[in-house]
């Protein structure tokens, strides 16, 4: 096989599977330190890759607001400038693990021999024609293992005796301008869906657990019925509950780092926190975990600190509280 030096990975979006590629990439890396690694991401989640130190450039794409405005100038100036930008480069590989048809057309741009899913594999099995080489891996994995496999096809080796790592767990980021507490949790309590959230009795009964146990509760929020539903809950214990400001994706994962743990929903944030190596739960009432739930770093000797809770596990909040409380103590 031809040896490769320069690749761009194409995964836009979600936050989650954005998270989702970072094992590959430290796989990569392990495999050739020297290797050269660009990567088109969506605007909003292009401070993710960046945490990765095996990333050289970051090209930040914006699909999703370009849609909203596709007849105006500026959105043809900025995806022509992006275009002169994602071709200056001639790539040794260009990795589509997005297998979609929109993440397809964008690697047809660059420069280089394309690779991605075949057929029966890809999301959207339309995008595998646009491929030059593509590669069968089960849509029943977990897309974390999809994404590590893929790669390792690509690049010609095997994944078999590697260790998951997301590769940003010592990662430095920077702290909002706040003051936190000394002990606390951080409560993901939005998500993407109405169905798949926790009620609010459920988090004030974990909130007054939490407080009887001398431990705050951070609530982060991402829109505006997520901050009212955090002030609510943070009249639940007075003094022991904090609703954070808006923050950036680096904030947030400083807040998280300094934590003691995490509780959340199926959100992108909880993959964060699992990247970042700490304990907690992640709630699913109405969906399995089993193809994208949270996964954390391997660890040789150390028993997980992270479980996903599903369907009748998550029905009962003082039993979920106490399991909490249990991880924080391991």
């Amino acid at each position: 096989m031809t040896p490769v030096r320069k690749i761009l990975i194409i995964k836009t979006s979600s936050l989650g599977d954005v998270v989702h590629m970072l094992p590959a990439i430290t796989d990569a890396n392990h495999q050739q330190a020297d290797l050269i690694i660009d990567w088109v991401v969506e605007e909003n989640f292009a401070e993710v890759p960046a945490w990765h130190p095996s990333i050289r450039n970051i090209l930040p794409i914006a699909v999703r607001r370009w849609r909203k405005h596709l007849f105006s100038k500026e959105t043809w100036q900025e995806i022509s400038q992006f275009r002169q930008r994602l071709q200056q480069e001639h790539y040794d590989a260009i990795i589509d693990t997005q297998g979609l048809l929109k993440s397809a057309l964008i690697a047809m741009q660059a420069h280089g021999k394309r690779y991605g899913y075949d057929h029966h594999s890809s999301r959207e099995p339309l995008a595998s024609l646009s491929y030059q080489q593509g590669f069968s891996v089960a849509k029943q994995r977990h897309a974390i293992t999809r994404n590590r496999l893929l790669m390792a096809h690509a690049l010609g080796y095997s994944i078999e005796s590697l260790p998951l790592d997301h590769g940003i767990a010592h990662s430095h980021y920077p702290l909002p301008s706040m003051t936190l507490p000394p002990r606390y949790v951080v409560a993901l309590h939005g998500t993407s869906r109405v169905d798949k959230e926790w009620p609010e009795t459920h988090w004030q009964t974990l909130i007054s657990t939490l407080a009887q146990h001398g431990i705050s509760t951070l609530l982060p929020w991402g829109n505006v019925r997520e901050q009212q539903r955090a002030e609510r809950l943070a009249q639940t214990v007075p003094g022991s509950v904090q609703v954070l400001p808006r923050c950036r994706l680096g904030e947030l994962a400083a807040i998280l780092q300094q934590a003691l743990g995490v509780i959340g929903m199926d959100t992108g944030l909880m993959h964060i926190a699992a990247a970042l190596d700490k304990p907690g739960l992640a709630l699913y009432p109405v969906t399995q975990p089993a193809l994208t739930g949270v996964q954390g770093n391997s660890h040789p000797a150390q028993a997980t600190l992270l479980e996903n809770l599903s369907g009748v596990e998550t029905q009962d909040a003082d039993a979920v509280s106490q399991r909490l409380l249990s991880l924080l103590a391991d």
